[in-house]
């Protein structure tokens, strides 16, 4: 065997992993998006706010119907016990709380109704199309590999916390919507932990472990891509296609 061969099949320790998986945040994240630097620049108008809420409010009602997906795959209890919480965190435990909730409630404060929202109308294709692709990833793949997609939220603080802060300088008028990154800001770490201990623990070969970051990076191209389809139709003017959501608002 080459040293070559090697060093494709030896184990990646746990620190290494880390490293790699952080690696594909660093480049790969949609912090670095064109979209994401003219919202933290103030550079968004209002219209633009509110399509963007809209649309990704398709990805949003989406995660608990993934997470679902994913707890039919383990037959561990403990594990299921530990991840429903996250389906908590989205619908909530009755009407009116949760994340999917909250998101609501940041479209709302965009000017964009719970009505115009809910039914997800006006969705752009490109967005539902990723969105849906992250939904099959997830049912078609291994628990571990379902698993790993989720790890985008070992960068999400970050992202979150900028986000906030740049929302309150630029775009005032949305601060009664912020619950929802505010709840973030603790789930977020509180669920990267376990799934970075779960992927960790489980990818108990280096095929296994590329497996895992393949995953990160499959899911970061996704989240990406409903990025380049809201920045496509909503910031270059005279692209929005037909059926999609036209804001009313002009700045």
């Amino acid at each position: 065997m080459t040293t070559l061969q090697t060093e494709e099949t030896t184990l990646l320790t746990r620190q290494q992993l880390r490293d790699r998986l952080q690696a594909v945040g660093d480049s790969r994240y949609h912090h670095k998006h064109p979209f994401h630097l003219k919202m933290h620049q103030g550079q968004l108008t209002r219209a633009q706010l509110q399509a963007w809420a809209l649309n990704r409010y398709y990805y949003q009602s989406r995660i608990p119907m993934k997470d679902a997906l994913l707890l039919a795959k383990s037959d561990d209890p403990a594990f299921r016990r530990a991840w429903r919480k996250r389906i908590l965190d989205h619908d909530g435990d009755q009407d009116g709380y949760g994340g999917v909730e909250k998101w609501i409630q940041l479209a709302e404060a965009t000017g964009v109704s719970r009505d115009q929202v809910i039914p997800c109308n006006g969705i752009l294709p490109g967005v539902r199309y990723a969105v849906d692709a992250y939904l099959a990833l997830v049912r078609d793949s291994s628990l571990l590999v379902a698993v790993a997609s989720s790890l985008t939220e070992l960068f999400s603080r970050d992202l979150i916390s900028l986000r906030m802060d740049q929302m309150r300088i630029h775009y005032p008028y949305l601060v009664p919507g912020l619950a929802y990154f505010v709840g973030r800001l603790t789930q977020a770490p509180e669920d990267a932990t376990f799934a970075f201990d779960y992927v960790a623990t489980h990818a108990r070969t280096r095929a296994e472990q590329e497996q895992v970051i393949a995953a990160l990076e499959a899911k970061c191209t996704l989240l990406w891509a409903q990025l380049d389809a809201i920045e496509y139709a909503y910031v270059t003017p005279g692209n929005i296609p037909p059926g999609a959501f036209v804001p009313t608002v002009a700045d």
